[in-house]
């Protein structure tokens, strides 16, 4: 028997460009890694206040270390994020960088989203496990991972909620003002629900997850102020129990993530009422790789897919949709699960995800 070997005529040029693309990609790395690292620290927020200080009185400002301080802002200057003086050996941060990176830029803060890469790499040697034998995570291999979804959550959803997402629905905003009855199916830690309990005080809010932790600082919060509209309760929404009967039921970024997804979206129609609605925020991907190539956020969803959304799925014995189900997927299951009408909202706030409305 003969063999046919197929031989390719090597590019140096192209391997050279792609080595080079990887030292970048080294660099970047690094940078998101001490950008989340600044964030949490408050670094952005004192250089976006204090500019032109040297180390020393920077970190008094920001109540650190001076030592490692002067470490992390050799990640900022090199990179090109923080602007050094060496005659006087003062930092500043420009304004248009800090746009993007202090708490002050929220709900265009990215330094929030660059916390997932270390959520993500905490589970580097789980999942490596997985890799192998096929299983699955749960909740708690993730140290902090409902405290960065709840910040990330913050900007993009929480922060825009009467003004951009709510009015896809017309009429809404006048119901909730007079009083209806409104869930959110997979919480989380609950700050939407809160959110809209202070905005619309004759409306009730009710939230439910799986995990008490998930949204027990917002509970104590809601309690110490007083918030009577505001339930938040832990249940498990794969039980195919109804709840309700509410006007409004939303699912914010939680049904690809369930056990059984269908059976999630199958409980939310008999909860509703007739004249009810359903407004489910996902990932705003397709389900054919192809058609994501030129998505710029493509490779950081995929891979907090990978790392988290498709294991946690497969985790609880469920399909493992992942982050990256598709658009195309969510609607079909929307009909699947009975909702008579489907539609589709993208948002000018938020390239990430789209915004489902289903009615019964």
């Amino acid at each position: 028997m003969t063999y046919q070997t197929q031989t390719f005529d090597f590019d140096d040029a192209k391997a050279a460009a792609f080595a080079n693309r990887f030292v970048g990609t080294l660099n970047e790395a690094a940078l998101a890694i001490m950008t989340s690292l600044g964030h949490r620290a408050g670094l952005f927020d004192a250089l976006a206040s204090n500019p032109g200080l040297g180390s020393e009185g920077l970190a008094d400002r920001a109540g650190v270390t001076e030592r490692y301080l002067r470490e992390w802002l050799g990640v900022m200057v090199t990179a090109g994020v923080v602007e050094y003086d060496p005659r006087d050996g003062t930092y500043t941060l420009p304004p248009e960088h800090g746009a993007v990176l202090t708490r002050a830029a929220s709900p265009e803060n990215m330094a929030v989203t660059t916390q997932f890469i270390g959520v993500a790499a905490s589970v580097e040697n789980e999942m490596l496990d997985r890799f192998r034998n096929g299983g699955g995570l749960c909740y708690h291999h993730f140290d902090r991972f409902h405290e960065v979804m709840a910040e990330d959550s913050a900007q993009l959803v929480v922060a825009n909620l009467t003004r951009a997402i709510l009015p896809i629905m017309p009429g809404l905003i006048d119901r909730l003002e007079v009083g209806i009855d409104v869930a959110d199916f997979g919480c989380g830690a609950g700050r939407a629900m809160m959110a809209l309990a202070r905005a619309y005080p004759n409306s009730r809010f009710h939230g439910y997850d799986l995990c008490e932790d998930a949204f027990a600082s917002t509970l104590e919060e809601a309690r110490a102020d007083g918030l009577g509209n505001l339930r938040l309760e832990a249940r498990d929404l794969s039980s195919g129990e109804p709840l309700g009967p509410f006007d409004l039921i939303c699912a914010f970024d939680a049904v690809h993530d369930q056990a059984d997804p269908k059976g999630f979206l199958r409980i939310v129609k008999p909860s509703l009422r007739p004249d009810g609605v359903f407004l489910m925020q996902d990932i705003g991907g397709s389900r054919d790789l192809e058609k994501n190539i030129a998505n710029p956020f493509a490779p950081l969803l995929y891979m907090i897919s990978s790392m988290h959304c498709t294991p946690i799925s497969i985790g609880q014995g469920g399909p493992g949709l992942g982050a990256m189900w598709g658009v195309e997927t969510a609607q079909e299951y929307l009909v699947e699960t009975g909702f008579a009408s489907v539609a589709l909202h993208r948002l000018p706030h938020d390239p990430l995800n789209a915004y489902m409305v289903a009615r019964p």
